[in-house]
């Protein structure tokens, strides 16, 4: 990957934390002052998309290293192992919602200052939107799972700071002080579903799933047009982090030359490079009467 792309990676990153650390900030503050166990809540799940961004900041940096003797396909699976550890803190802190909800609600005391919560929910909510927007496209752009996780937080911030917003408005208006526990909840199973997505997605990229059948299909068709290509067989496709990693097998004519198989090699990895930017191509070429005498 280019030194360009690596700079906008780590430097989207650098934003989000920076994005994220004032957040945290202001929703503990408001918070405690406030008494709102649903802002606290919140102030939680700031904390731990933080530490989950400077963890992904860090795995982006290291995934970022060149290849070298103990690692020949580079350094992308730290983005997943990032990917994975962050989900895990993400289900911790939903879980540690869960027990500061019921509490609350077993000793429910009405907060006060709720219009100070809603103006802190209503900015983290315009702030998370622009920052994920920024995050998901560089994402797509460096093929970045890491920043794809973070962006995905902040998107899941969003659903969560709208949802207290409106819930501090209704409590603001009854005065009902158990929808305080409600709106905790509700941020608690968000952010669950939140990390077990996460988790899934990582552990499977972690184990070496391939890549979705449409991208193999479109491999497939790109091999098959090309006219000097007989037969395509053993397509292997996995990721490593931000990278594709695609090796296969080709069948061509036995009299072909060795410089032209070559530059038919060159040719369909320069075009699946085209459609899906960073990966490695593994070609292995066999004259057909070799693939004819194995079927």
């Amino acid at each position: 990957m280019s030194e360009n792309l690596n700079s906008l990676k780590q430097n989207t990153a650098q934003l989000a934390v920076i994005a994220t650390s004032l957040q945290l900030i202001l929703k503990l503050v408001i918070g405690i002052f406030t008494g709102t166990i649903s802002i606290i809540s919140e102030a939680v799940h700031s904390a731990a998309d933080l530490l989950a961004t400077l963890i992904s900041y860090c795995a982006i940096r290291k995934s970022s290293a060149l290849p070298d003797d103990n690692h020949h396909y580079g350094h992308g699976k730290f983005e997943n192992i990032s990917g994975a550890f962050e989900a895990l803190l993400i289900i911790t802190a939903a879980l540690w919602i869960l027990y500061e909800a019921y509490e609350k609600y077993s000793n429910a005391n009405s907060p006060v200052f709720l219009e100070y919560g809603m103006i802190i929910m209503l900015f983290s909510c315009v702030v998370n939107y622009l920052i994920s927007q920024k995050m998901l496209s560089v994402a797509k752009q460096t093929s970045s799972p890491a920043l794809e996780a973070d962006a995905l937080h902040l998107q899941a911030d969003i659903w969560t700071s709208g949802g207290i917003l409106v819930g501090l408005f209704c409590l603001h208006v009854t005065g009902l002080s158990w929808i305080d526990s409600l709106i905790a909840v509700i941020i608690a199973l968000i952010i669950l579903k939140t990390g077990y997505s996460m988790l899934k997605k990582n552990i499977s990229e972690l184990t070496d799933i391939t890549l979705p059948e449409e991208e193999e299909q479109l491999i497939s068709q790109i091999i098959k047009q090309h006219d000097q290509v007989i037969s395509l067989h053993q397509l292997r496709t996995r990721y490593s982090g931000g990278y594709r990693l695609i090796d296969m097998h080709l069948t061509v004519d036995k009299n072909m030359q060795l410089d032209k198989a070559h530059t038919i090699c060159d040719q369909l990895e320069a075009t699946i490079k085209h459609h899906f930017g960073t990966c490695d191509v593994m070609i292995h070429v066999e004259p057909d009467e070799c693939r004819l005498s194995e079927t």
